[in-house]
C-alpha cells in the first residue's frame, strides 16, 4: 500500500503546487492595469526530506519580474509626470493566460492520476476482501 501512498501523494503535490501557480498567475491578471505592478513569477521545487528527494513538488520562492514597465501616455492620469506619461504594468495578458491554461492542464492531469491511484487502491482492497 505504500506506493499507493505515494503515488497519492505525489499527485497531491502536484496539484497544491499547481493551485497556487494558478493563483499567482490570476493575481497578476487581476493587476494587468495597476500602475507600477510588477508581474509575479514562480518555479517549482523538488521536496526533500531528511535528505532524501521525494519526487513530490512545492512552489518555489515567488520572484518579481525584473521586465520594465510599460510607459503608458495618458496626461490626465494623476500619477502622469511633466510628460503625461506614468509607469503601467509588466503583465502581458497573452503569457498570463497561457500560464493560467498549462497549470489547469497539468492540475487535471495530476488530478486523473490520484483518480487512478484511489481507484486501484479500492481495487485491490476489494480483491484482498475476498
Amino acid at each position: 500500500m505504500t506506493d499507493f501512498s505515494n503515488a497519492l501523494a505525489l499527485s497531491a503535490s502536484g496539484m497544491a503546487a499547481q493551485s497556487m501557480r494558478l493563483r499567482h498567475v490570476s493575481e497578476n491578471i487581476a493587476n494587468a492595469d495597476t500602475p507600477g505592478f510588477h508581474r509575479k513569477t514562480t518555479s517549482f521545487e523538488e521536496v526533500i526530506e531528511g535528505g532524501t528527494h521525494t519526487g513530490q513538488v512545492q512552489l518555489g520562492p515567488v520572484e518579481l519580474d525584473r521586465r520594465d514597465l510599460t510607459r503608458v501616455y495618458d496626461p490626465g492620469h494623476p500619477l502622469a509626470d511633466d510628460s503625461g506619461y506614468y509607469d503601467g504594468s509588466n503583465v502581458d495578458l497573452v503569457v498570463e493566460i497561457a500560464d493560467a491554461r498549462e497549470a489547469q492542464r497539468s492540475y487535471e492531469a495530476n488530478l486523473r492520476m490520484f483518480d487512478q491511484a484511489r481507484q486501484m487502491s479500492s481495487a485491490l482492497l476489494e480483491l484482498l476482501r475476498r
